[in-house]
């Protein structure tokens, strides 16, 4: 599923205990609205994996938006793990103490054993 604009879209993959988030541009007091709609839309499984590398802003509004998500997906069991975050949205992760409370990833971390990802399927926007 994509939602969004030109300045900034989000793309979500469902597989069977894994749920992809990959937001693209920037995530600010315009978009977050659209990145926060994303994160509830996305179906409860185990695992929450919100890809940060397109990302090049990460506002308050969107750490806000993330620490949201984060209690949310811990009260339904899950775990929120944010990925490959570009160096200037690691800086704000770091900065604000979000990175000691949700665990961040590089995506080679996520990998399994045998070096092939885990299947996901894409939702059909609507």
């Amino acid at each position: 599923m994509r939602q969004g604009s030109d300045r900034f879209h989000v793309e979500i993959h469902v597989a069977d205990h894994v749920v992809d988030v990959r937001p693209v541009g920037e995530i600010d007091i315009a978009t977050v609205g659209s990145f926060r709609a994303a994160l509830w839309a996305a179906p409860t499984r185990p695992l929450l994996r919100v890809d940060l590398s397109g990302v090049r802003v990460l506002s308050a509004a969107g750490v806000r938006a993330l620490v949201a998500a984060h209690l949310r997906v811990r009260a339904q069991g899950g775990e929120l793990v944010l990925v490959d975050p570009d160096p200037v949205v690691a800086r704000v992760l770091r900065v604000t103490g979000l990175r000691r409370v949700v665990r961040v990833a590089s995506g080679s971390d996520l990998v399994p054993a045998g070096g092939v990802p885990l299947p996901t399927r894409e939702l059909v926007a609507a």
